[in-house]
């Protein structure tokens, strides 16, 4: 039958995919999405730390050079404080070279605009010639400068909304006030190098407020009024913008309404702070390079699982055909050797029939003989009987010959029970089971093994309970099977000096019936009860004895057991299910 299993199984083939490939197809699907879960989860933090790491450094950098500007300029002020040359112009109101020696210092300093201011606040010398005679008379810088002692730092906003910055000192000699002399810092050039490699970055002041950016409509305001017009506007804008940062982790801003992190910094300069903003546009493409890649291995493993399954699917489709016919044949084969494995067990249980009955006619025969030989004594004894009860009748003794007469009628009645046990003994069992005193059955088996034992002069120990021990079965197999035990007893004990055969029988939670001989024990114990298994010599037996009575203690729902004894000899054991009160009325 597994081949016809196996050819339906082939011939499902060109369906619908099988449960194992449907099984297969998901598991690669669940993999595909796992890992590219996985993979993204990992890459992403991982790039978004490399990120971070790599604008923090870039930040610093950008502070170093920030605070090296500005303390480059914040010595520039106190040294033309002290040059001699501008303090005579100021002193001489002579300005005609006041202009060129600032532009000389301006080009040793780097790029810095220099002013010369009077007591008036008005520009009398600067490196750009275009802003003399400006008015700086209320302009911070100029006021607190004449106020102090030392350089001031002042922070202006211009009208286009840019920030300049100034470093000023005041002029004088002798103790008097010349004049101030003010130096324009440069930092806007950060803000154009800073757009070129950074997405975003801003200074703060103390107050908070934004005094370069590259993105200039933040200038002059904070940092949260800053940002808060960065999110995109609508919500099919936020969704799309949703969808794109997939990879990203949570925002830390967004920057014309995209998501980017955010790297804050301090500057060691008037409490002013640094930040930069840097998009997830460089994490996303990695992460998405990784998951595309993962993407077309699973996308080619599936293709190439569908090419193998329509390769095999072509290929049963071309046999499919053949397989049919084979399959038909394949059936009708089956049923033909269904038919005749019926037809062999049929036969089989008539001939273990007949064989178990052989088996039993065949001890009866070799039983015969010991009982033709033990009716032949009570034979005798009767024609001795008869020979003197004839004398007494002549010599008018009547009462001494009936004593005589009721000896020859024990006699005929011993004769009787020995014939009456070998006559039930040949008749097969009955199929009906029914209620069995297996000390009855017992005492019947030794009743028919009298004679053999007596001849071989065996010494018999019976055991048994006072009360009958029931069982539920068939009393004539049961005794076939006692015999047998019986017998191979007997035989076991052959060239044993004393031999002797111990009979057992218990009550428990089965009826166990025990059969020990102090023979020599048993060589094979695994196969023992196997048909045709013998230790006799040749015409002494069939090796179907024990095989058989297996079978009739298994058929009867009981077990028959063998092993070595301790002190040497075999131990046979029946077990068979006890036969309770309510099942013996159930029987009847």
């Amino acid at each position: 039958m597994s081949d016809a299993e196996d050819t339906s199984d082939e011939q499902a083939g060109p369906g619908p995919l099988s449960w194992r490939v449907r099984a297969a197809l998901l598991v690669l699907f669940a993999a595909a999405v796992a890992t590219v879960w996985v993979t993204n989860h990992l890459l992403t933090q991982r790039f978004t730390e490399t990120t971070r790491n790599r604008a923090e450094l870039r930040l610093a950098l950008y502070s170093g050079n920030l605070l090296a500007e500005i303390r480059r300029n914040a010595i520039v002020p106190e040294l033309l404080a002290l040059d001699q040359t501008l303090i005579n112009a100021l002193q001489a109101d002579e300005f005609v070279q006041s202009s060129q020696r600032l532009m000389f210092y301006a080009e040793q300093i780097g790029g810095a605009s220099l002013m010369l201011l009077d007591r008036d606040g008005r520009t009398v010398a600067a490196t750009d010639r275009n802003r003399l005679g400006e008015n700086h008379r209320q302009a911070p810088y100029f006021v607190d400068a004449l106020r102090s002692n030392a350089k001031v730092f002042t922070t202006r906003q211009r009208e286009t909304g840019d920030f300049s910055f100034y470093y000023s000192s005041r002029v004088s000699a002798g103790g008097t006030i010349l004049g101030v002399i003010l130096v324009e810092l440069d930092l806007g050039k950060f803000e154009r190098a800073w757009s070129g490699v950074t997405d975003a970055v801003l200074v703060t002041n103390s107050e908070g407020q934004i005094i370069l950016a590259t993105e200039p409509r933040w200038r002059g305001l904070q940092v949260a009024e800053a940002l808060e017009r960065q999110p995109p506007d609508t919500a099919i804008e936020r969704a799309i913008q949703a969808t794109a940062d997939w990879t990203a982790v949570s925002a830390d801003a967004y920057l014309r309404g995209e998501a980017v992190m955010r790297v804050d910094s301090n500057l060691a300069f008037r409490g002013w702070s640094i930040s930069s903003f840097t998009t997830y546009a460089s994490v996303r493409e990695r992460v998405n390079a990784v998951l595309a890649l993962e993407i077309m291995v699973f996308a080619l493993l599936a293709a190439l699982a569908f090419y193998a399954l329509s390769r095999k699917t072509a290929l049963r489709m071309a046999l499919f055909q053949r397989e049919s016919a084979e399959l038909r044949r394949l059936n009708v084969r089956l049923q033909r050797e269904i038919a005749e494995r019926e037809r062999v067990q049929e036969n089989l249980a008539v001939a273990e029939q007949t064989l178990e009955q052989s088996s039993k006619l065949a001890a009866l025969g070799e039983m015969s003989a010991a009982v033709s030989h033990e009716l032949n004594q009570p034979l005798a004894a009767m024609k001795t009987y008869l020979a003197g009860a004839r004398l007494l009748l002549r010599r008018n003794r009547p009462e001494e010959a009936q004593t005589a007469f009721h000896r020859i009628d024990d006699l005929i009645e011993r004769m009787g029970a020995i014939t009456r046990q070998l006559k039930s003994y040949a008749r097969k069992g009955a199929d009906r089971l029914s209620p069995v005193d297996m000390g009855e059955a017992l005492g019947s088996a030794l009743s028919m093994m009298e004679p053999q034992l007596k001849s071989r002069k065996v010494r018999i120990s019976r055991i048994a309970p006072e009360h009958p021990v029931r069982v539920l079965g068939d009393r004539v197999r049961i005794e076939q099977v006692l015999v047998n035990l019986l017998r191979n007893a007997l035989d076991a004990t052959k060239g044993v000096r004393n031999p002797e055969i111990e009979v057992l029988l218990a009550e428990g939670e089965t009826a166990t019936l025990s059969v020990r001989d102090n023979g020599h024990g048993i060589e094979d114990l695994d196969a023992l009860f196997e048909p045709f298994y013998t230790t006799k010599q040749p015409g002494d037996g069939t090796g179907l004895g024990l095989a058989i009575s297996s079978g009739i203690v298994a058929d009867l729902g009981g077990r028959l057991t063998a092993r070595n004894a301790e002190g040497g000899g075999a131990v046979f054991e029946m077990q068979l299910p006890i036969l309770r009160e309510q099942d013996q009325q159930a029987a009847e």
